[in-house]
């Protein structure tokens, strides 16, 4: 069963590590014919009008009244603000570089569980995040033709970063609530709520945008949007916050060698060591794991 279980987690995050990887070169692709707002909104619309199906297809129940202003919080922090904020980063970011910034998702999220709920990541955990996290730095020496500067493009994927790690953090209680794939269901829509505010012009970019640039907002909006969310709310369920995100920090290793295979973005020297960096950090935040029940359930029901 524990076996199984292992299994189960290693194919979670797997997955969520390749389909957010290749989030951020589709992203890039797609603003060279639409605006950031609008490949937020679209990419959502497409999200949600899937999700509309999935749960009339399951019968997905609708959330109590008491948590739908949490629910649009976590919706707006989590899908509006990272979306947004990522979109409008990456024109003046690289790919590359961008999810290397995003990458720093897992420390936040650590920082937030810890400062909120107790949450433990450990000795370990926090040894091996260090060592990831100057992975991902050594990938970014060399990982985009462009200089690495401390611009506005910088500070707006870290701020995407700090939302979705706020998002994380506080869904824990309510995926037990509703299931992981209910209250995905539920934040997705939620957001998508909130980016209708840029909903003029939609139509007129779509006509004007070449086919292939909005298929890339099509598989944005179904794989990269919502199996990663399904697939990280499963492993925040069973492990917490701290532990789920924790093999984000390989996301820039995936998203390198996908720029290059899609965009022509060539990885250098620095990206390929940076990678086997990052993998010696995931290995050691792996060992010596303890088993804590995530506290976060608790505390968010209490302060409810």
């Amino acid at each position: 069963m524990i076996r199984s279980l292992d299994l189960k987690l290693t194919f979670a995050h797997s997955i969520t590590i390749i389909l957010w990887a290749s989030a951020f070169p589709g992203i890039k692709a797609a603003l060279t014919a639409y605006s950031p707002e609008h490949v937020s909104l679209l990419r959502l619309l497409v999200a949600s009008l899937v999700l509309i199906l999935v749960a009339v297809i399951q019968r997905i129940r609708l959330p109590k009244p008491k948590d739908i202003p949490i629910i649009l919080l976590l919706g707006f922090l989590g899908f509006s603000v990272y979306q947004t904020a990522l979109n409008f980063g990456e024109q003046t970011v690289s790919s590359g570089v961008a999810s290397l910034l995003v990458s720093t998702t897992p420390l936040f999220t650590a920082l937030l569980a810890l400062l909120f709920f107790r949450e433990k990541f450990g000795l370990w955990g926090w040894i091996g995040s260090l060592i990831r996290f100057c992975g991902v730095g050594f990938i970014s020496l060399g990982g985009s033709a462009e200089n690495f500067s401390f611009n506005a493009g910088v500070i707006l994927v870290l701020i995407a970063s700090l939302s979705e790690s706020i998002y994380f953090v506080f869904q824990n209680a309510f995926l037990k609530e509703y299931g992981f794939v209910a209250f995905t269901m539920y934040t997705i829509w939620a957001g998508t709520i909130f980016m209708f505010i840029f909903s003029p012009g939609l139509g007129e970019a779509i006509i004007h945008a070449p086919i292939d640039t909005t298929l890339v907002i099509v598989y944005l909006g179904i794989f990269p949007t919502i199996i990663p969310y399904f697939t990280l709310a499963y492993i925040t369920s069973r492990t917490g916050a701290s532990e789920a995100t924790s093999s984000l920090y390989l996301t820039p290793v995936f998203a390198f060698l996908i720029a290059w295979i899609w965009l022509g973005e060539l990885p250098t020297i620095y990206a390929i060591i940076g990678g086997l960096i990052t993998l010696v950090g995931v290995f050691l935040s792996n060992i010596k794991k303890q088993n804590i029940q995530p506290t976060s359930t608790k505390f968010v029901n209490r302060v409810l």
